[in-house]
């Protein structure tokens, strides 16, 4: 089987996350702690404890489910002697979940990693002041077609709406001011949805809105050390694989604005004759994607003490 694994991003999240990985495993304890020490604050008492009204502050969401992530590739590496390295052809991950493959790719340190998310997610929320921007999910149309229902919402010539995330065929977020996001609510059967619903989240992530904050990452990003990486990091940006430190820098600076295009690189994987996506981290929101638009792809999850043993048996059979 050739192998991409692949990491989750905002959305995942839950109270509880990490804790079970934490009673069973040194590992996956010392990178809760390396990470609590690099923000200098107890995140991972957050994680476990809650209360959910603050573990979904995008400030405190981006590191906690990329040091989730990074428990079950440690745990993986020290406890069962897998290293992705060995096993991976790419890595990739949804929106900050990039930062989180880019950093089991050997690119970032997990210490700057965490450093990294904490800037990114307090920077998208001041970017956009609440109530100005918003998102919203178009189930059932073509690509094309959300796209032209995102032109039918810029309007006035300053009210913008984009396609920010493509997804998976048929499920499309939009993003943009929020009353271009209202607009798409009332017309998007007219460009063939089936439903269009808004979002609650507090910024309109991946748009042009979010400049701001793209300024602040390329400060914050070419101000990190960086590796090359050691598996090629299919980007966001581009939905094809990055072998070099420079341009992931670049890339994940143009992700803050641009859209996630996933379908296109889980296409992508597919043709370059990926047949298994390893998602590790929090919940199965990736997984379930890939299964409805590639059904041709196993899809594995893994999350919890028993799916790491699980797979650390595939893996090695």
């Amino acid at each position: 089987m050739t192998k991409a694994f692949v990491f989750p991003g905002q959305g995942s999240q839950f109270v509880g996350m990490g804790k079970e990985l934490a009673d069973n495993f040194k590992s996956a304890q010392d990178v809760f702690n390396q990470v609590n020490d690099a923000l200098n604050q107890d995140l991972f008492k957050l994680m476990i404890n809650g209360p959910e009204h603050e573990l979904t502050l995008t400030a405190n969401t981006q590191p906690a489910l990329m040091a989730h992530s990074m428990a079950v590739v440690n745990v993986l590496k020290n406890e069962f002697d897998i290293d992705l390295t060995n096993h991976a052809k790419f890595v990739a991950g949804h929106s900050l979940g990039e930062y989180s493959a880019a950093c089991a790719s050997g690119v970032f340190s997990l210490a700057d990693t965490a450093k990294l998310l904490r800037t990114r997610g307090d920077a998208m929320q001041k970017a956009v002041p609440v109530g100005v921007g918003g998102m919203a999910a178009v189930i059932g149309a073509a690509y094309t077609d959300v796209v032209a229902l995102a032109e039918a919402c810029t309007f006035n010539g300053k009210y913008v709406c984009v396609a920010a995330n493509d997804n998976a065929e048929g499920q499309i977020v939009l993003s943009g001011h929020i009353e271009a996001i209202n607009k798409a609510v009332e017309i998007a059967g007219e460009f063939g949805a089936k439903r269009c619903l808004k979002l609650t989240v507090s910024a309109p992530f991946h748009s042009p809105l979010m400049q701001p904050a793209a300024d602040v990452m390329a400060i914050a990003l070419t101000q990190t050390t960086a590796n090359e990486p050691l598996i090629p990091l299919i980007s966001n940006v581009s939905a094809h694989a990055i072998n070099s430190k420079d341009q992931i820098i670049k890339n994940l600076i143009s992700q803050v604005t641009a859209s996630v295009r996933w379908r296109e690189s889980v296409n992508w994987m597919e043709e370059q004759g990926v047949n298994e996506v390893i998602e590790l981290g929090a919940g199965k929101v990736l997984s379930n994607m890939i299964k409805r638009g590639h059904p041709a792809i196993t899809t594995i999850s893994v999350s919890n003490a028993a799916e790491i043993e699980e797979l650390a048996k595939h893996l090695t059979q």
